[in-house]
């Protein structure tokens, strides 16, 4: 019997839907691998069927790579109501359901189908404009592979590593067979794409730049978890810690990447329909830099959205990462503004404002990051719809709803209605990128790796704040604040070997239940003994390890009644 990752991918492999509105693709229901791919448009449609299926996960953001790490992070809860017992028990590295992950494994096996089928075949095609043109295409498809299985394999640790489109049932592989896919991979694409700056290729797209940025990020994360001093590639040898270095040095000097001036910038609610109604930037000369649809300068991967997203196509046209993880509705916006309502997933622990404020007492992210709900909010009821588990005084405000005021006195519930005339749909106007990785990332990977303050001063100097020389314990400190909640803190404590006891720290915070006081509890039997059971990694869908017929077996601390959630009370 075929592994599940394979069903539904045949019907469906050459149907790539865009993941932009303007990336229009033609029918294709009467092509098959006969007689596609063939012309340059064929190959460039392949790409965006690659790049749809990051919308596809942000369609189900609950059990996806990114939302995961954020809610199982020391620096943020489960949140939700009563029923999102899913969410709560990602934050507790517990299981809820047979298969609470399936969607997202579903959706990265399908995205790694059409990334092989486009390294086997794009060579078909003909009619590219250059060199350049074919060899940008053909390493996006690398880089896309080499992605989506780095998400896998923090997510999971060991999963099948299928890099070709017949159809097997495979056992996991092991780490080391997985690091070097996945180095390999993106070796090939730092090599094969063209050296040109970042404005070169269309926003959204892979570069470059990009996959040395990566491939940093995967080099920390393996090589600190498995304590290793190389990453492996696929037939012998490896990737040192100086070629790291080397490539982030090109990325830095080459790409054409900077620093956005201002820190608060970065984020939607300085956008020009927001940011003189709300207290916090009136007056500060600040403007979003995504204004109008511009290109950031600083990110160097995302996930794009429509501005025209609708239920007929899929809702991960519209970033449903920012739904989630808004502030509990239930109340006007009048009381929320500038931040829009969502379902309350992943309120921030009131530990990372308390320490960041403690160790950098100045520094403006803090604040541009956290909502201080009582100092910023206080009109806010707590409670949303009278169920809210573990609530907080602090959310995130990056990647939150964010609204504005409409000519008529009162508010749209997103910017985009008014930028873009989306349509008013609480659940579908979130349009802001979701940022994977930005050039301040490369930055302190880069002091991490060669032991020096250079560019953490860069990215501290832009904070505001003084210079200061280069320990671990600093660069720790600039990734918790640079960083917060965009998905990076999680694989940073575990490749840090600090996970286990900093999870526990939450255990006794001050929260609230239904708007009473109340306090995190220990579940399981505890943050640690749940990260010493499992790793950090999740269980692997029970469907699979079913239609595997034993091949596929589970991971460690997973399949026990101890390892179940069943509620906060």
């Amino acid at each position: 019997m075929k592994n599940l990752i394979y069903i539904c991918i045949a019907a469906t492999s050459l149907l790539f839907m865009s993941c932009e509105d303007f990336l229009d693709t033609s029918n294709l229901t009467k092509k098959d691998t006969s007689n596609y791919p063939q012309t340059l448009t064929d190959a460039q449609q392949m790409i965006t069927g690659i790049y749809s299926n990051l919308n596809y996960a942000v369609a189900s953001p609950a059990s996806s790579s990114y939302f995961v790490s954020e809610l199982v992070s020391d620096d943020r809860f489960g949140g939700g109501g009563e029923n999102d017992k899913m969410v709560q028990a990602l934050d507790l590295m517990l299981n809820y359901g047979s298969s609470m992950l399936q969607d997202f494994w579903n959706t990265r096996y399908k995205g790694i189908f059409r990334a092989n089928m486009a390294i086997e075949t794009l060579d078909n095609c003909s009619g590219f404009e250059s060199d350049d043109q074919k060899n940008q295409i053909k390493g996006e498809a690398y880089f896309m592979r080499a992605f989506f299985y780095s998400e896998m394999a923090t997510l999971f640790g060991q999963v099948p590593l299928v890099v070709a489109t017949d159809p097997v049932n495979l056992p996991k592989a092991t780490p080391e067979e997985l690091y070097a896919q996945i180095a390999t991979d993106l070796k090939t694409a730092i090599e094969m794409m063209p050296s040109k700056p970042y404005t070169s290729v269309e926003a959204g797209h892979a570069t470059k730049w990009a996959a040395e940025a990566l491939m940093a990020r995967v080099y920390l994360f393996y090589t600190g978890f498995y304590t290793k001093d190389a990453l492996p590639l696929v037939g012998g040898g490896s990737v040192s810690k100086d070629q790291v270095v080397a490539w982030l040095e090109d990325c830095i000097e080459n790409s054409g990447h900077t620093l956005v001036g201002d820190y608060r910038n970065l984020w939607s609610y300085t956008n020009k329909y927001t940011v003189e109604d709300y207290d916090y930037t009136k007056g500060k000369g600040l403007k979003w830099v995504e204004d109008d649809g511009a290109v950031n300068p600083e990110t160097m991967f995302s996930v794009k959205f429509s501005n025209f997203p609708s239920w007929s196509t899929t809702i991960g046209y519209a970033n449903q990462n920012a739904l989630y993880f808004g502030i509990r509705g239930g109340q006007d916006l009048a009381k929320t503004f500038p931040f829009g309502q969502g379902w309350g997933m992943g309120p921030v622990n009131p530990t990372l404002w308390n320490d960041w404020k403690a160790a950098e007492p100045t520094d403006i992210r803090r604040s541009a990051s956290i909502i201080d709900i009582p100092q910023e909010l206080p009109n806010y009821t707590k409670g949303g719809w009278a169920d809210f588990v573990q609530e907080t005084d602090y959310w995130q405000k990056k990647f939150s709803p964010v609204s504005a005021k409409n000519t008529e006195g009162g508010y749209a519930s997103s910017y985009s209605v008014l930028m873009y005339n989306t349509p008013e749909n609480f659940q579908l106007d979130n349009t802001m990128d979701q940022v994977i990785i930005r050039l301040a990332d490369v930055y302190l990977m880069h002091s991490e790796l060669t032991q020096t303050n250079t560019y953490m001063n860069k990215v501290r100097e832009r904070a505001g704040l003084t210079d200061k020389p280069y320990s671990l314990a600093n660069i720790q400190n600039e990734r918790r604040w640079e960083l917060a909640f965009e998905g990076t803190r999680w694989n940073d404590i575990r490749r840090w070997g600090l996970a286990a006891d900093l999870l526990d720290k939450q255990i006794g915070v001050a929260c609230y239940y239904k708007a009473t006081a109340d306090v995190t509890k220990s579940f399981g039997g505890g943050y640690k003994a749940r990260y010493n059971a499992t790793k950090g990694f999740f269980p692997i869908p029970e469907a699979q390890i079913a239609l595997s017929q034993g091949v596929l077996v589970q991971n460690d601390g997973w399949g026990t009644t101890g390892a179940e959630y069943t509620g906060w009370k």
